[in-house]
C-alpha cells in the first residue's frame, strides 16, 4: 500500500498535473478533494470529465466517474468486489476505494487516453428493434455502422503509419528526388513546346486537345450523375414497391373485415398484453432479481473448494431422496377427503402452465413474423435487384390466405394433440418411474432368491442372450432393407439424371441463340449510346453559348433597371423642389398677410430679427457682468476671510474648554487624595 501511494504521489507531482504532494498531505486529503483529484485525472484522460464536482450532484459524479471507467473497462480489487460497496465508496470518497483507481489510471495514462478517445467514436448507440422498422431510422443506422466501421479502418491505418515511422532523411531525400524529376519533366515540357511550334496550326490544335480533355472530365461527371441518379431511382422504386405492398395488405384487410371482428381482435390483443403486463412479465422479473441476488451472494461468498462442492452435493442429494420418500407416503396414503382439492389444484396448474406456455408460443410467433417481415422485404429487394418482380396476384394472394388458413386451423389441431400428448407422457413418465422401482425391487427379490438356491446370475445371463439375439436380427433386417433402398435410389437418380438431360437440351439450345441475339443488341446498343453522346455534346455546346448569351442580356437589362430607377428618383425628388419653390414664389407674392407670414422668407426674417433682439439683451447682460466684476471678487474674498477668522475662533474656543476640564480633573483628584 506504501509503494501504491508513494507511486500515486511522484505521478501526480510530476507533468500535467504537478501537485507539489508529499506523502503526508496527500494521505491528509479530504474525501471532497480526493473525489476532486479524481475528476482531475479522469479529465487529463477524457477532456469531457475536467469539471468543478462542487458544481455537480454527488450522484451525478459517480456517474459519471462509472461511466468512464465501464469505458476504460476498469475492474475494482479483490476487495471491493461489490459493486454497491464500490459506488458507495466512490460516492464518499473513501481511500480504500479512490486510492487503487488513481494507481490503475496513472500506471496506464497514455493508453486509456487513447481508449476513451475511441470509445467516442465506437460506443455503438443501441436502437430498439421497432424503431428500426422505419425505412429512414434503418438506413440512418446503416450509414452509422459504415461509418464506424471506415473509422476503425482509418484508425488502423493511422497506427499503422505511426508504427513504420518514415525518417526525415527518408522524406529529404524523396524531396530532393521529386524536385530533379519535377526539373526534368520542365525541361522535357518546353523540348515538346519548341517542337509543337514548328508545326502549323499548333495553337488550334493545343486549343482542341484542351477541349477533348475538359470533355472528357465533363463526361466522367455525367456518368457518375447517371450511376448517382440510377441508384437514386432504384431506391425510390423500391420505397414504392414497399408502400404500394402495404397499400394492398391495407386494403385487403380493410376489405375482408368488419368492426365485430377488429373489436374482437383489438380485445383479444388487450388481453393478451394485459396478461403480458400484469403477470408473465412480473412474474418473470421477480424470478431475474432472485437469481441476480443469488449470483450476487455466490459471488461475494468466498471460494469454494472442491469438498465444499462434494458436500453440497450429497446435501442435495438427501433432500431429494427425502423428497421422492414424502411423495411416496403421501401418494400411498391418498386420503379421499383432499381429493377433489388435489384434483382441481392439478387441474388450476396445469391450465396456468397451459396459459403460460401459448403466452410463449404467441409472443415468440410475433417475433417470428416479425423477423419473417422482415426476410421477405430483403429477398424482395434482391429480387428486384437481380431484375425479377413480384409474381403473386390477387387471387393467388387470396388463395394462398385461404391455405394459410387452413394450415392454422391444421397447426392449431396438431398443437392441442401435442398437448394431450404431453400430458400423457408426463403420466406415462411417472408410471414409468413407479414401475422401474418395482422392476428393481423383484430384481433385487430374484437375486436373493438364487443366491439362496446357489445360482446367481442366472437371469441376468439369460436376458443378455436375449437381448443379443434381438440385436442381431434387428442388425440383419436392416442390412437388408439398407441394400435394398440403396439399390432402388441408384435406379431413381439415373433416371431423373436422364430426365433432366431431356428437359434441358432445348433450353440450352435457346439460351445459344439468346446469347447470339444479346450480343447484336450489346453492338447496337454501343453504337447508338456513341450517337447520342456526339449528340448531346453537340446540343450541349449550343446550349452553353445560350446560356453566355441569355447571362449578358440579363445583366444589361439589370444595369437598364438600375438606371431608370435611379432618373426616376432624380425626377421626382427635382420635382417636390419645383413646387416648393413655387408654393414659396405664391406666398411671398400674395397681396393677403396671413398668406405671406406662411412664406419661408418671411419665417427666417422674423428669427434673425427674435435672434437680434435676444444678442443685443445678452450683450448688454455681458457689460453689467463686467461693470461689477471687480467689486464682488472683492466682496467674496472679504466673506472668505470672515469665515477663515471664524474658524479660528472656534478652534481656540474648544482648546480653551479642553484644557479647563483637564485641570478641574487634576483638582478633584487631589482633593480625593487629601481626603484619603
Amino acid at each position: 500500500m506504501g509503494d501504491q501511494i508513494q507511486f500515486i504521489v511522484e505521478k501526480l507531482n510530476q507533468e500535467p498535473f504537478r501537485k507539489n504532494y508529499n506523502l503526508i498531505s496527500f494521505d491528509s486529503l479530504e474525501p471532497l478533494q480526493l473525489l476532486q483529484l479524481l475528476s482531475d485525472v479522469l479529465g487529463e484522460i477524457d477532456p469531457k470529465h475536467a469539471v468543478d464536482i462542487r458544481e455537480e450532484l454527488p450522484e451525478q459524479t459517480a456517474k459519471r466517474m462509472l461511466s468512464l471507467l465501464g469505458i476504460l473497462k476498469y475492474k475494482p480489487p479483490g476487495g471491493v468486489s461489490d459493486l454497491s460497496v464500490f459506488r458507495q465508496g466512490l460516492v464518499t470518497g473513501s481511500k480504500p476505494v479512490i486510492h487503487p483507481v488513481l494507481h490503475w489510471l496513472l500506471q496506464r495514462t497514455s493508453e486509456l487516453k487513447k481508449r476513451a478517445y475511441l470509445a467516442r467514436f465506437l460506443v455503438k448507440l443501441e436502437v430498439p428493434a421497432e424503431f428500426l422498422q422505419d425505412d429512414t431510422v434503418a438506413d440512418i443506422n446503416k450509414q452509422y455502422e459504415e461509418l464506424m466501421e471506415a473509422f476503425k479502418n482509418l484508425h488502423k491505418e493511422h497506427e499503422q503509419l505511426k508504427t513504420s515511422g518514415l525518417s526525415t532523411a527518408e522524406i529529404r531525400r524523396d524531396i530532393s528526388a521529386m524536385e530533379e524529376e519535377k526539373d526534368q519533366l520542365g525541361k522535357r515540357v518546353e523540348r515538346l513546346k519548341k517542337r509543337v511550334e514548328t508545326v502549323q496550326n499548333h495553337q488550334r490544335m493545343l486549343e482542341i486537345a484542351r477541349q477533348l480533355r475538359l470533355e472528357k472530365e465533363r463526361e466522367e461527371s455525367l456518368a457518375q450523375q447517371k450511376q448517382e441518379q440510377k441508384s437514386q431511382l432504384f431506391h425510390a422504386e423500391q420505397r414504392l414497391q414497399r408502400a404500394q405492398v402495404q397499400l394492398k395488405e391495407m386494403q385487403h384487410v380493410v376489405a375482408d373485415s368488419k368492426p365485430e371482428s377488429l373489436m374482437k381482435k383489438l380485445e383479444e390483443e388487450i388481453n393478451f398484453n394485459s396478461y403480458l403486463v400484469t403477470e408473465k412479465i412480473p412474474r418473470e422479473l421477480e424470478s431475474k432479481k432472485a437469481s441476480v441476488y443469488l449470483l450476487q451472494k455466490v459471488a461475494a461468498e468466498p471460494a469454494m473448494t472442491q469438498a465444499d462442492l462434494t458436500a453440497l452435493e450429497s446435501e442435495i442429494n438427501e433432500i431429494n431422496a427425502q423428497v421422492n420418500q414424502l411423495v411416496e407416503k403421501r401418494m400411498m396414503k391418498y386420503e379421499p377427503a383432499d381429493s377433489k382439492f388435489s384434483m382441481y389444484r392439478q387441474q388450476a396448474s396445469i391450465i396456468a402452465r397451459k396459459k403460460e406456455a401459448k403466452a410463449e408460443e404467441l409472443q415468440a410467433a410475433k417475433e417470428e413474423m416479425s423477423s419473417l417481415e422482415r426476410e421477405v422485404e430483403q429477398k424482395s429487394s434482391q429480387a428486384h435487384e437481380l431484375e425479377g418482380s413480384e409474381v403473386l396476384t390477387e387471387d393467388e394472394l387470396k388463395q394462398y390466405v385461404s391455405k394459410l388458413r387452413s394450415k392454422n386451423t391444421i397447426y392449431k389441431k396438431k398443437r392441442l394433440e401435442i398437448a394431450e400428448i404431453t400430458g400423457e407422457f408426463g403420466i406415462l413418465q411417472r408410471t414409468e418411474e413407479l414401475l422401474r422401482q418395482r422392476h428393481e425391487a423383484i430384481q433385487q427379490h430374484l437375486q436373493a432368491i438364487e443366491e439362496k438356491k446357489g445360482i446367481s446370475g442366472y437371469s441376468y445371463t439369460q436376458e443378455e442372450l436375449e437381448r443379443v439375439s434381438a440385436v442381431k436380427s434387428e442388425m440383419d433386417e436392416v442390412k437388408g432393407q439398407t441394400l435394398d433402398n440403396m439399390s432402388e435410389m441408384v435406379k431413381k437418380l439415373n433416371a431423373m439424371v436422364a430426365e433432366k438431360k431431356a428437359s434441358l437440351a432445348p433450353v440450352i439450345k435457346e439460351l445459344r441463340q439468346l446469347r447470339q441475339k444479346c450480343q447484336e443488341l450489346t453492338q447496337e446498343c454501343e453504337e447508338k449510346k456513341i450517337q447520342y453522346d456526339s449528340c448531346a455534346a453537340g446540343l450541349e455546346t449550343n446550349r452553353s453559348a445560350l446560356e453566355q448569351e441569355v447571362k449578358g442580356l440579363l445583366e444589361e437589362c439589370a444595369q437598364e433597371q438600375s438606371n431608370y430607377r435611379y432618373i426616376h428618383c432624380m425626377k421626382r425628388s427635382l420635382e417636390v423642389q419645383l413646387q416648393r419653390a413655387r408654393e414659396e414664389m405664391k406666398a411671398y407674392v400674395s397681396p393677403d398677410p396671413q398668406e405671406r407670414r406662411r412664406a419661408v422668407r418671411e419665417q427666417y426674417t422674423r428669427i434673425i430679427l427674435e435672434q437680434e433682439n435676444l444678442g443685443k439683451k445678452l450683450r448688454e447682460k455681458q457689460k453689467v457682468v463686467r461693470e461689477n466684476h471687480a467689486p464682488n471678487m472683492k466682496q467674496m474674498k472679504m466673506w472668505q476671510d470672515f469665515e477663515q477668522l471664524m474658524e479660528c475662533k472656534r478652534e481656540c474656543f474648544l482648546k480653551q474648554q479642553n484644557q479647563a476640564a483637564i485641570g478641574q480633573v487634576i483638582q478633584e483628584g487631589g482633593k480625593d487624595r487629601l481626603v484619603l
